[in-house]
């Protein structure tokens, strides 16, 4: 079979990808790419199922790859918007205390946004009444850079521009990789469906799968991605008002997930969520869907089970929840007390591909990792979306070196 030559190939058509796609056109419009895409639109994963935040970056450690390109990311993200007519509001978050033990937890908080040169600053409960009139806490922080937007809407101008870019750029729907084999200065990629290209760079961007295509392309990540189910209710028309903008829990430090807040979505509406339970593959996205082969490919990782081991009673109060309404209603109680049951009707959920190391550790940052003409996105969770032109830039920072 003859394969196709292309300068650029990466896997994945997620907002990684696609924003890797958009930064390589503009920098090398000569050289062509291509986009291969397992699913036959883009976004269909984590990029159009999260919550449509975009992150200022106060959670992150500092010099961390998450707080360097969550920073630099946002500001990239918000002049691409406004040269592109993208819709986003940078309407401010508040992220609240509501009993005494929070407050160290909320300090450092504070404390690590400054030194990632966050623009926040702590509030007062009657400061937070005039934010949020409906919230409770006794002290919170206000995060005015904080905002919201469509990843999808963002993922589908990448799409468009890099196409433009060039009328040999192309992206291939239905195209799942199977082989990544090296011909010397190239790399073969191939698709069960009968598919071959040659690449001079191969970058995978495959988000869920990138585990998968990292070990098939060669490079060992040492870690595996194990799926997280993040479930989410609305709320009603009626409660609209509980909420204006974003309200956020302190969240707790062993954990990179945020806790259940609410989000006013960019294009109407207001999400409460989400929890993070155990995803009985990585995408079972109902709530009895599961894939034998991913169930078996998590749960006999040594590295699962000692995070599970670890963190057992937080997987079973997480699992609880998911099945109780009435559970879940509390934990939003304790930001919102007037919020009640019948104000909230369930919500698309996604799923977060939350890598983990072999000795039960979750994975707390970036990983990216380059051999020679490969380049593996091994490990971009949140806030990767907000991240996605500064770690596109990284990436291509890998090409110049």
């Amino acid at each position: 079979m003859s394969s196709e030559n292309y300068n650029f190939c990466i896997i994945g058509g997620g907002i990684v990808g696609m924003a890797t796609a958009y930064s390589l056109s503009a920098k090398y419009p000569n050289k062509t790419i291509c986009v291969l895409e397992k699913e036959p639109k883009i976004a269909l994963h984590q990029t159009g199922r999260n919550s449509g935040v975009m992150h200022s970056g106060i959670y992150y450690k500092p010099n961390s790859a998450k707080a360097k390109n969550c920073r630099k990311g946002k500001k990239l993200l918000e002049a691409f918007c406004k040269n592109n007519k993208i819709n986003y509001d940078l309407c401010g978050k508040v992220i609240l205390a509501t009993n005494d033990s929070e407050l160290p937890s909320l300090h450092n908080l504070l404390e690590r946004g400054h030194k990632n040169g966050v623009d926040c600053s702590l509030i007062s409960s009657s400061e937070l009444s005039k934010l949020e009139p409906n919230a409770n806490a006794i002290l919170g922080i206000h995060v005015p850079e904080c905002g919201i937007i469509d990843y999808t809407d963002v993922c589908e101008k990448f799409s468009e521009l890099f196409l433009s870019a060039n009328d040999k750029n192309e992206i291939h729907f239905n195209t799942e990789v199977d082989f990544i084999e090296s011909l010397g200065g190239q790399i073969l990629v191939g698709s069960r469906n009968n598919f071959e290209i040659t690449a001079d760079i191969t970058i995978n961007c495959s988000g869920l799968q990138s585990d998968r295509i990292s070990k098939i392309s060669g490079q060992d990540p040492e870690i595996k991605i194990i799926p997280f189910k993040g479930e989410y209710f609305e709320l009603k028309s009626h409660a609209h008002g509980l909420c204006k903008n974003l309200i956020y829990p302190v969240p707790d430090p062993q954990f990179p997930f945020l806790g259940v807040h609410f989000t006013r979505m960019i294009k109407g509406g207001v999400e409460c969520g989400p929890n993070a339970v155990f995803a009985l593959g990585r995408e079972a996205y109902g709530k009895f869907d599961f894939n034998t082969l991913d169930l078996l490919d998590s749960v006999t990782y040594r590295g699962f089970l000692k995070m599970a081991s670890k963190h057992w009673k937080m997987g079973l109060f997480e699992t609880y929840r998911s099945f109780s309404k009435k559970a879940f209603v509390k934990s939003l109680q304790r930001l919102v007390p007037d919020i009640q049951s019948n104000d909230i009707v369930s919500a698309p959920c996604g799923i977060r591909a939350q890598a983990i190391k072999p000795n039960g550790d979750l994975v707390d940052d970036f990983i990216i990792n380059n051999s020679e003409n490969i380049i593996n996105v091994c490990n971009a969770p949140s806030p990767a979306a907000t991240s996605c032109l500064g770690i596109a830039d990284h990436i291509i920072s890998y090409i110049n070196s």
